[in-house]
């Protein structure tokens, strides 16, 4: 369980001092411990929602910091972002989002940009925890518009 190896590694990142994997690792434990008491439930599924958006939070601020000329503030919040990634499942590459989105748009009869909508309500779940969903959302733009 996800639970038990963030404890045992929070354990491991004190011992060897790493402050930035040691924040990270207890943001993670903190966000388990929030999805336990929350109406939603602890499942799988929202532990997986729950660290891709903190790592999105992570990569926003990151951008944030580097518009306002802080560098190091910006390493810090992607050295947290590249922890909690590996908690996650690999993420598929750009080709075959194209191909998982081009099958999608067959199986709902999407024919324009019109169709968006559709596309991304299937798009989205097929796809949850496997790509970014900004990226999903301009390949179908993408798909879409030709």
């Amino acid at each position: 369980m996800l639970e038990e190896q963030i404890n045992k590694e929070i354990k491991e990142a004190m011992l060897a001092k790493k402050a930035s994997k040691l924040e990270a690792l207890r943001a993670i434990k903190s966000a388990i411990i929030l999805l336990k008491t929350s109406s939603e439930g602890y499942s799988d599924e929202t532990e997986q929602k729950s660290l891709m958006k903190m790592v999105k939070q992570r990569k926003e601020t990151a951008d944030v910091y580097k518009t306002q000329n802080r560098p190091e503030l910006a390493d810090v919040e992607l050295a947290q972002a590249a922890v909690i990634e590996a908690y996650l499942p690999a993420q598929i590459g750009e080709n075959e989002i194209k191909v998982e989105i081009a099958k999608i748009i067959a199986s709902v009869g999407a024919s324009s940009p019109a169709d968006m909508g559709k596309v991304m309500g299937v798009a989205s779940k097929q796809l949850a925890g496997k790509a970014d969903g900004k990226i999903i959302s301009t390949i179908v733009k993408e798909l879409l518009s030709k």
